[in-house]
């Protein structure tokens, strides 16, 4: 049996890779930037890529955002969410006190900007990576150290100096596992992704759409615009809302949006994760099979009355 080969955002060590370990899909192979992992996976050379879609600080991965919608037909089929702690580490026998520089990725020394201030002696260096900052303080001779993950930290034998330093505890990053052709089965609590292309810019439009998802009690979950790269001023819509394109309901709202208002380009429906959308997808299998058991006892009823 062929082994799925699943791309990520390298090089190991990385939250990405921590993200794919964590899904458990297949084989991990790290590729050094995102839009190579979407290439891959469109050209047929993997089966599948994991890759980030948005940071609770950071806000939309753009790379990635913008690579489905522009650049290639690839489909989500998985979510997973990971929370995103960062951690001061070293060499073991590295005490603080020594350090003279602090490595990582941009985003990572600024989301922990609020301890680095507190180390005004020490250089901060920007790397690819949270894993690359993590693999050249294990190589290097000099007293540096990496905001990184635990797992680079292990990976690379080093030792948690400081736990947990970035200003804001809550950051995690949802990651999505893009195919090419499948979608993912209806389990009961799910969302869809789509982009809505104007055909020309005209007053009311976006109103327009957002009025078929009311119109249909569909949840939106997620809106914001992408300049389309042709011309200024020119933006799509990419709007993530809940329910599968199996749905009924979905299916007609996505339809009348086609045929009247804008071309839409599906990007995938796919399972809400986490505890609470386990439960809920539990509750709503019950209750479908409830009111399964219902129709079958009206229509059993049903006979030629003469």
């Amino acid at each position: 049996m062929t082994t799925t080969r699943v791309g990520f955002l390298g090089p190991e060590g990385s939250f990405s890779h921590e993200a794919v370990t964590l899904l458990g899909v297949g084989e991990p192979v790290a590729f050094p930037r995102i839009a190579e992992v979407l290439s891959r996976v469109a050209s047929g050379e993997l089966e599948a890529g994991l890759v980030p879609l948005e940071n609770a600080i950071e806000g939309t991965v753009s790379a990635t955002l913008d690579g489905m919608v522009f650049d290639h037909d690839l489909m989500i089929v998985a979510e997973v969410v990971l929370p995103i702690a960062l951690h001061l580490v070293a060499r073991p026998g590295v005490a603080l006190a020594e350090l003279t520089r602090v490595a990582s990725h941009s985003h990572a020394l600024a989301q922990a900007r609020g301890f680095l201030e507190t180390l005004p002696s020490v250089g901060l260096f920007e790397t690819t990576s949270t894993s690359q900052a993590a693999a050249d303080v294990a190589a290097a001779a000099e007293p540096w150290a990496a905001v990184s993950s635990t797992m680079a930290a292990q990976l690379f034998g080093l030792e948690v100096l400081a736990e947990n330093i970035a200003d804001y505890p809550g950051n995690a990053t949802r990651f999505v596992l893009v195919r090419r052709h499948d979608i993912a089965d209806p389990t009961g609590n799910d969302r869809t992704l789509i982009v809505c292309f104007q055909d020309d810019d005209r007053p009311g439009s976006l109103h327009s759409v957002l009025g078929r998802f009311a119109a249909r009690d569909i949840n939106l979950t997620k809106i914001e615009s992408r300049p389309t790269k042709t011309g200024l001023g020119d933006y799509c819509f990419v709007v993530e809302f809940d329910g599968h394109i199996a749905d009924d309901v979905v299916a007609d709202c996505l339809t009348d949006i086609q045929a009247h208002l804008m071309h839409v380009k599906f990007l995938g429906s796919y399972p809400v994760t986490g505890e609470i959308a386990s439960v809920h997808r539990a509750e709503v299998s019950e209750a479908r099979l409830e009111a399964a058991q219902w129709m079958q006892g009206l229509r059993s009823r049903i006979s030629k009355v003469g």
